[in-house]
């Protein structure tokens, strides 16, 4: 049974977040070359936006409104931790599997943070959040995030390959996202064999706790994805965020 919990459909039109947050990345400088990247960073939702429920009614932040139910293993931020919980580097990434500059982060360093968490030179915190249900016909944003919990949950040392399998299969913006049965196929093709992975994306069980922890994460101050962040500071240059292993020299660098 599909239970989902609701529709995101509050969130800015497109040309709102367009108009006020969409930054066209340039510059990227990979051995002395400069390339000008064709695609733009995903935008958050401004602050003051972030109080609105699901139907569009302004209402005040209740503070003891009780937070739906938090998967096994994450951390207060709602982020997936995957590494040597001594490890002297803490990257985080807050990405949307929807954005397609998040995509393009992943391609240039998922072997780098794989390798990193791997040998415990750094601990990877990925932010999956979902703003970008309006760039497909069927929340494919919100459900992705929901899958990310799902098999967080089920097994965390097998995330950053489906991670990486999600973003190769990522859907273009504006038709349609991927069908919760191809989210399942992803999940079992990355080591997700267990039918409470696949009960956990058709009943959208994280759907609730994933849109409290988007609206925490952009009212902390992220408003674009990728936001990237090494011991508590964002990287902020191109050539780290999607050069090939850009990160690489920035990790060895911070231990």
């Amino acid at each position: 049974m599909n239970t989902t919990q609701g529709d995101w459909s509050s969130l800015p039109s497109e040309s709102q977040r367009a108009a006020h947050n969409r930054k066209v990345l340039v510059g990227l400088v990979t051995g002395g070359v400069l390339f000008a990247l064709v695609s733009a960073l995903c935008v958050g939702i401004v602050a003051q936006d972030l109080t609105e429920d699901v139907v569009g009614t302004p209402k005040p932040v209740q503070n003891s409104v009780q937070l739906p139910g938090a998967p096994a293993g994450v951390t207060d931020t709602g982020a997936v931790r995957i590494g040597d919980p001594g490890a002297q580097v803490v990257v985080r990434v807050v990405a949307d599997l929807q954005c397609p500059a998040c995509q393009m982060f992943d391609r240039a360093n998922a072997r780098v943070l794989q390798e990193a968490a791997a040998s415990g030179s750094a601990i990877v915190e990925y932010n999956v959040i979902s703003f970008l249900d309006r760039a497909s016909t069927n929340q494919y944003s919100s459900r992705a995030g929901n899958a990310s919990f799902c098999v967080a949950e089920a097994d965390p040392s097998k995330y950053q390959g489906w991670l990486v399998a999600m973003f190769d299969n990522q859907p273009a913006e504006g038709g349609d996202g991927l069908a919760d049965d191809r989210l399942i196929e992803i999940a079992r093709e990355s080591g997700y064999a267990d039918t409470a992975v696949a009960q956990c994306i058709t009943e959208r069980k994280y759907d609730s706790y994933l849109r409290v922890k988007t609206k925490e994460v952009l009212a902390s101050g992220v408003n674009s994805t990728p936001s990237v962040f090494v011991n508590g500071q964002q990287v902020a240059d191109a050539e780290h965020l999607f050069a090939p292993d850009g990160l690489g020299p920035l990790i060895s660098a911070t231990r």
